[in-house]
């Protein structure tokens, strides 16, 4: 959350030519109702599992940049599955710098305490483990969307080029995942 997942990923997408697709936009779709009220009608239980099975369709997808929401790693399965067709990477933050992005926003269920930065620290801290699945880690804190943009790229083309080396057919339509 407030990492530039979302910007950073549609970016991505199209100078990359690849298609985009974000888990929530899909939770949403599928459920016909907004994360927000997902979570305050049913809790973050049946949110998870909604988010289960958007990443379940969508990891099956090729040629495909995947943002996904933050607590997606909480369940192993999702980084399991993502991993499959793709390479999974994780955009970091201070969470001072979340809070500075997102702490004003009424949208997000997880913030929605007395102190939304100390819900921040901990869920950072609780949640590190998890992140560390990820293939690839990049820092997005005082950074321009370009900068980033650029490191995802390098290592994704050196990824790509790497595996083009070995002849894995089965791994040619890689996709990104955040």
């Amino acid at each position: 959350m407030g990492t530039g997942k979302t910007s950073i990923s549609k970016r991505l997408s199209s100078q990359l030519r690849m298609r985009y697709v974000d888990t929530d936009s899909v939770i949403e779709k599928d459920s016909q109702r907004c994360i927000s009220d997902i979570f305050e009608q049913d809790g973050e239980t049946v949110f998870r599992q909604l988010e289960s099975e958007a990443v379940n369709k969508v990891s099956k997808l090729d040629n495909h940049v995947i943002s996904t929401g933050g607590g997606v790693v909480l369940r192993e399965a999702n980084v399991a599955k993502l991993k499959e067709n793709g390479i999974v990477f994780c955009l970091i933050a201070t969470p001072e710098e979340i809070y500075r992005r997102v702490g004003h926003q009424t949208h997000r269920p997880l913030l929605q305490t007395p102190d939304p930065l100390e819900t921040i620290r901990s869920m950072l801290t609780e949640r590190a483990p998890f992140y560390a699945q990820a293939d690839h880690t990049v820092e997005t804190t005082e950074r321009s969307f370009e900068e980033i943009i650029a490191d995802i790229k390098r290592i994704y083309l050196n990824t790509v080029r790497t595996q083009k080396k070995k002849h894995t057919p089965q791994q040619n339509g890689k996709n990104f995942t955040r």
